[in-house]
């Protein structure tokens, strides 16, 4: 009997799952039909809304990445319309389904006459079997691009070709770097050159990436920054830090300077093997013989030393190097700003806000909003008020992120009845609040007897959102 009962009970279940499947899949059909027939749109103007266009994109997807019998689920759709734009959509949505992809792609040419695929949809399908590490079919798709004359852009080459040296498989990155010139149909640009550069350099292939080089510029290819920055990272991550110095000299001396002097390319190439030390080493020693890093060498030394903790560092060197006359832009300050507000030093970024202003640059809500969020975490609410109150009156209105940070840090310092009003200003801005907001001050006004205040509140939800 007990087994007679549990049987009974799910088969009295079965009927109701039919039922919500049957559901869902008749939702499914009709909003694929919305936006894929010409005819009907939900605002009557013949074309879909984004919300279904989107929506149906991707429930679209979700089949391709899931559903084992992908091909006929999707006929079961019954798409009456497939174009360009659509399929590439789904095929960047599935970058991580390599096979998944290949298979709807396939489907999408063979059943559907009226779709013709075009190089954007090739190219993006061949990323992903290159990123998915499906080769074999990767190169299927390569030669159907040939037999449709679609030329492949050396963007996408490049692309193939890094990720064949992340794979440590050189081979195959050589293999298609010598196809450009044959079946392929691929100008070698110095953007592909720079792409087998970096899979030699992965696997410490150093002979072959300077033979390529010489081969390079013996073809008429100009190497740019990157190439440069690409060898000498190489070296630098191997410890070879006189080698990469010797390349750059023989380069210069053969007319060939990087857009960068030698000890820059140094610094950002030891910044990207991770050696920190060092590259702040070859700073200093810039420094104290008078010279100035280039400013985007600059502005990435600070990005990565403020990322591993050392803002005292960033700012002394800062003041540094202004001193011998380097201009800082508004990356500088973008860098330096929320990086000293976040360690406390708020007479810092401060200071730096004002050199900012002082160099014509416009505080944005990105550069002010840390500063007043330091203060927040410090107590200091009323000067908080005060310097938010004064950007707004000379011109520089905060954004929907400012404002939910000042509500957020208002509600953990228990200033409720601030967050309150700042909630409400925000609204009378046209910049809705998010629900958690809206929580967080009414949960705090109750808790503290300000129920009047707290009905408010509720109401003015009710009113934006309409529940």
């Amino acid at each position: 009997m007990f087994h007679f009962k549990i049987f009974a009970t799910q088969f009295s279940i079965i009927p109701k799952l039919h039922r919500i499947t049957d559901a869902i899949r008749f939702h499914n059909i009709f909003l694929i039909r919305h936006f894929s027939t010409s005819n009907s749109s939900s605002n009557g103007s013949g074309t879909p809304s984004k919300d279904d266009y989107f929506a149906a994109i991707h429930h679209i997807s979700n089949i391709v990445r899931r559903d084992i019998y992908m091909e006929r689920t999707l006929n079961k759709l019954r798409i009456s319309y497939l174009n360009s734009e659509l399929v590439f959509r789904v095929l960047r949505a599935c970058s991580n389904s390599g096979t998944e992809s290949f298979r709807f792609f396939n489907w999408a040419c063979s059943n559907n006459p009226s779709y013709q695929p075009t190089t954007l949809e090739f190219e993006e399908l061949v990323k992903t079997l290159a990123r998915t590490k499906k080769y074999t079919t990767m190169w299927k798709v390569l030669h159907q691009m040939k037999t449709q004359n679609l030329k492949i852009s050396p963007e996408t080459i490049s692309f193939v070709i890094e990720e064949y040296g992340k794979q440590g498989l050189v081979d195959g990155a050589v293999t298609i770097f010598n196809q450009c010139s044959k079946s392929i149909d691929c100008p070698q640009t110095v953007e592909v050159y720079n792409a087998l550069l970096f899979a030699l350099c992965e696997i410490k292939m150093f002979h072959g990436a300077y033979a390529l080089i010489r081969r390079m510029i013996r073809k008429g290819v100009t190497p740019d920054k990157k190439t440069y920055g690409i060898l000498v990272t190489g070296w630098c991550s191997s410890g070879k830090m006189k080698e990469a110095q010797q390349f750059l000299e023989e380069m210069s001396q053969k007319g060939f300077n990087p857009p960068l002097r030698g000890r820059d390319l140094l610094v950002e190439g030891l910044l990207n093997a991770g050696y920190l030390e060092s590259a702040k080493n070859m700073v200093r020693k810039m420094i104290k013989e008078g010279s100035v890093p280039d400013l985007g060498t600059f502005n990435s030394l600070i990005n990565v030393i403020c990322n591993s903790g050392e803002v005292d560092f960033c700012i002394n060197i800062y003041h540094e190097v202004c001193k011998l006359g380097l201009c800082p832009d508004i990356n500088t300050y973008k860098i330096l700003i929320p990086a000293t507000s976040k360690v406390g030093r708020i007479d810092e970024a401060f200071r730096l806000l004002n050199y900012c202003i002082e160099d014509g640059h416009i505080p944005f809500p990105s550069l002010y909003g840390p500063i007043i969020k330091g203060m927040c975490k410090r107590g200091q609410f009323d000067d908080a008020f005060c310097f938010f109150s004064d950007m707004k009156l000379k011109g520089h209105p905060p954004n929907r992120p400012v404002y939910t940070m000042l509500i957020t840090m208002c509600g953990r310092g228990g200033r409720f009845v601030d967050a309150a009003n700042y909630l409400m200003e925000m609204a009378e801005f046209g910049l809705p609040p998010i629900s958690r907001c809206f929580d967080m001050v009414t949960d705090g006004l109750k808790s503290c007897g300000k129920h009047d205040l707290a009905k408010k509140i509720e109401q003015l939800e009710v009113s934006i959102r309409g529940t």
